[in-house]
């Protein structure tokens, strides 16, 4: 899961280049989850695992690596993007989220400390 978290950092740290290089690294991280993710509803099956407990915690940030990075998760990884709205209907995940808009305007800040505009 720090392959997520380490990829989509660099979505928000970068520019030009990089940021084509870092968006195509997401994706991929995604798209290979999406595979292990099979046709199932959640990592470990039809039940609610631990897998899906830990990446759905970083899913609060996918909003914000989507807005610096100029795409959209639903595009190019339906089946993450329709597991992410299933996890957010189970009331334990959406209590406990982190609002996206929130994750966003922090990134934002961090974004400012880096002296990235």
């Amino acid at each position: 899961m720090i392959q997520v978290f380490d990829a989509g950092t660099k979505v928000w740290k970068s520019k030009g280049d990089e940021l084509e290089v870092a968006k195509k690294d997401f994706i991929d991280i995604l798209k290979k989850l999406e595979g292990a993710m099979g046709e199932n509803n959640y990592f470990g099956g039809d039940k609610f695992g631990f897998v899906d407990i830990v990446l759905i915690g970083l899913s609060s940030w996918f909003g914000a690596y989507e807005k610096f990075g100029g795409f959209k998760i639903e595009d190019d990884c339906p089946k993450i993007a329709a597991w992410i709205k299933r996890c957010k209907e189970r009331e334990s995940v959406s209590k406990t989220l982190p609002n996206s808009e929130k994750v966003y305007e922090f990134v934002v800040m961090l974004r400012e400390m880096h002296g990235i505009n």
